[in-house]
C-alpha cells in the first residue's frame, strides 16, 4: 500500500478542504460538495505537498474539480451542494400504510412480523385509512406517494381500493402531485384486481429472490409455487403496460432480492432469473436484523465481506451482458452514481444524510399508530416502540414533525457530526439507518468501523470507484445510463 506524504510535508496554502481513501492503489479525493479525483501515488504526492505547477494537466484536473485552494468557487460549491441537499427543502412525500399484517406467505427472513390470515383483528378499517389519508395530504411536500404494504396488502385489498379513491377525491383539495405504489407477492392477484390497480395507475412491486428453488425454499406458499405466482402475474403485468403503449424500459414490476446466505454462491443465477423475467433492475439488498430474520439468524447471515464478494460477482456479470445489449442494472449501484457522476441525491431514504426517518417518511401501522419510518414500525412489531411519533386521529402534523425522536433521528444520521462519517471520503454520497444501528448496535449514533451497514456502502463504493478508475470506456456508457433519471409520468395524478 502506499503510504501517506508524512504530515510535515503537507502543503497549508495549496490543497482545497479534501477527504481522502485508497481505492485499488489510487488516491480517491473527494470535497464537500461532492466533486472527486483519483490520482496515482506521484499525482497525490506532488498535490499534497502543493508541488503542482499551474500550467500542468494536473492543475487543471485539480482546479476544475474545486481542490485547489487559491482558485476555489465558493459559489459552485454552494450551488452544486444545494442541488445535492434539495430533498430537505419539503416535508416527507413517502407515507407508508400499513393496510394488515396478514399475509399467504411464511418468510424466513419476515421483516415485517406477518401474521395468519386468520388474523383480521390486524387489518386497518375503512374510517381509519379516510383519517390517515386526510393526515399524509397535510405534508408540506408537493409530490406525496402512497405505498401500500403488509403483511400482503392484496389480502385487505378493500381498504386499499378505499384509500386510493378517497386520496384521490381529497387531493382535489390539497393538489399534491400523488402516486401510490403497491408492495405485493402477488399470489392474491386476479384479474379484477389487477385491472383496478392498472386502471388506477398503481405502479407494483413485488420481490423476486432468485430462482425457483431458492425463491420457494425462502418465501414458502402453502400448497403452491411463490415463484410461479409470482413471475406468471410479473408477466402479465408487464404485458398489460406494453399493450397500453407504455415503454418496456421504464414500465415494468420492479422487484426486490433479499440477499440470504444460500443466494451467495448463485449470483449468475439470481441475475438470469431477472433477466428471464423481464425484470430491468435487480436491488442486491443484505438482509436486515428487523422482524424474524433476528430467530432465523444462524440460518440466513453471512460475514458482509462474502456479501461484497457476491455482490462484485453478480454486478460485473450485469456489466458484461449489458455490452451484449441485455439491460439490467443494480440499484446500489445506481443510487450512488446517481451521487458520484449526476451530482444529485435521488432522494433513497435510507442513504441519505440526513436520513429520511420522520423528514422523507412516515410509516402508519393498520392500528393508528405512527412511526418515523417503515423501520421504525418493523422494530415496533418486535416489542421496541422507541420510533413510535403518534397516532393517527390525536395527533397532528405538526406534531409529528417536531417531535424529539424526529430531531434525534436527523441529528443521528447527520453524517457531519458522526466521527467515524465527517473524514470519511464517502461523506458526500453515503448515510446511515439509525434504526439499524439501534438494533443492531444498541445505539443510535452506531459505532460505524463496527457497523456491517457501513461495510457494505463502503465495499461498495469502493467498486464503483474501482471502475470508475480503470477508465474501460464499456463500463462507464453503462454507469452513465445507470444514473439517467427516466420519466415516469404514467403513475402520477395530478389534479384536473
Amino acid at each position: 500500500m502506499n503510504q501517506l506524504v508524512p504530515l510535515s510535508r503537507l502543503s497549508a496554502t495549496f490543497p482545497a478542504f479534501f477527504r481522502h481513501r485508497e481505492v485499488a492503489g489510487r488516491h480517491l479525493l473527494t470535497n464537500y460538495e461532492g466533486g472527486f479525483v483519483l490520482l496515482d501515488a506521484q499525482e497525490f504526492g506532488a498535490f499534497s505537498r502543493g508541488e503542482v505547477p499551474r500550467e500542468s494537466t494536473l492543475y487543471r484536473r485539480l482546479a476544475e474539480r474545486n481542490f485547489v485552494r487559491e482558485a476555489y468557487d465558493v459559489r459552485r460549491a454552494a450551488e452544486k451542494l444545494k442541488v445535492r441537499k434539495r430533498f430537505l427543502d419539503a416535508g416527507p412525500n413517502l407515507h407508508i400504510m400499513v393496510v394488515t399484517l396478514r399475509c399467504n406467505e411464511t418468510c424466513v427472513y419476515c421483516h415485517a412480523s406477518r401474521a395468519d390470515m386468520t388474523s383480521t383483528a390486524t387489518d386497518m378499517t375503512p374510517e381509519l385509512a379516510e383519517r390517515t389519508v386526510d393526515l399524509i395530504l397535510q405534508t408540506s411536500s408537493p409530490g406525496v406517494t402512497i405505498e401500500f404494504q403488509g403483511g400482503e396488502p392484496l389480502a385487505n385489498f378493500g381498504v386499499v381500493k378505499h384509500a386510493i379513491e378517497y386520496a384521490l377525491k381529497r387531493n382535489e383539495v390539497h393538489r399534491k402531485v400523488l402516486d401510490f405504489t403497491m408492495v405485493t407477492n402477488l399470489s392474491l392477484m386476479d384479474d379484477e384486481k389487477l385491472a383496478w390497480l392498472l386502471e388506477k395507475k398503481v405502479q407494483l412491486c413485488t420481490s423476486v429472490d432468485g430462482p425457483e428453488h431458492l425463491h420457494d425454499k425462502q418465501r414458502k406458499l402453502p400448497g403452491l409455487s411463490a415463484f410461479k405466482a409470482a413471475s406468471g402475474w410479473i408477466k402479465r403485468i408487464n404485458d398489460a403496460y406494453a399493450a397500453m403503449g407504455l415503454d418496456p424500459r421504464v414500465y415494468h414490476v420492479e422487484a426486490l432480492l433479499t440477499t440470504t446466505r444460500e443466494t451467495l454462491p448463485r449470483w449468475k443465477e439470481v441475475v438470469d432469473t431477472y433477466v428471464d423475467l423481464g425484470c430491468k433492475a435487480i436491488f442486491l439488498r443484505p438482509v436486515d436484523p428487523f422482524g424474524f430474520a433476528e430467530k432465523t439468524h444462524g440460518r440466513i447471515e453471512y460475514p458482509r465481506a462474502e456479501y461484497l464478494e457476491f455482490y462484485r460477482s453478480a454486478v460485473d456479470y450485469m456489466l458484461a451482458l449489458d455490452q451484449q445489449g441485455v439491460e439490467i442494472l443494480e440499484r446500489f449501484a445506481s443510487i450512488f452514481l446517481t451521487k458520484i457522476l449526476g451530482g444529485e441525491d435521488p432522494n433513497f431514504l435510507d442513504i441519505r444524510n440526513p436520513c429520511g426517518a420522520g423528514i422523507g417518511q412516515i410509516a402508519y401501522n393498520y392500528d393508528g399508530r405512527i412511526f418515523t419510518c417503515d423501520e421504525g414500525r418493523m422494530v415496533h412489531e418486535m416489542g421496541d416502540s422507541t420510533f413510535a411519533i403518534g397516532q393517527v386521529g390525536t395527533t397532528s402534523y405538526a406534531e409529528l414533525m417536531t417531535h424529539p425522536t424526529v430531531r434525534t433521528l436527523t441529528l443521528a444520521s447527520n453524517l457531519d457530526q458522526q466521527p467515524d462519517c465527517v473524514n470519511c471520503a464517502y461523506n458526500p454520497y453515503c448515510g446511515v439507518c439509525p434504526v439499524h444501528n439501534h438494533r443492531s448496535q444498541g445505539t443510535l449514533q452506531g459505532r460505524m468501523r463496527e457497523s456491517s451497514l457501513c461495510q457494505v456502502h463502503k465495499g461498495i463504493q469502493d467498486y464503483l470507484f474501482e471502475k470508475l478508475g480503470a477508465g474501460d470506456p464499456a463500463v462507464l456508457r453503462t454507469f452513465e445510463r445507470w444514473i439517467t433519471t427516466r420519466d415516469r409520468a404514467h403513475f402520477i395524478q395530478m389534479c384536473s
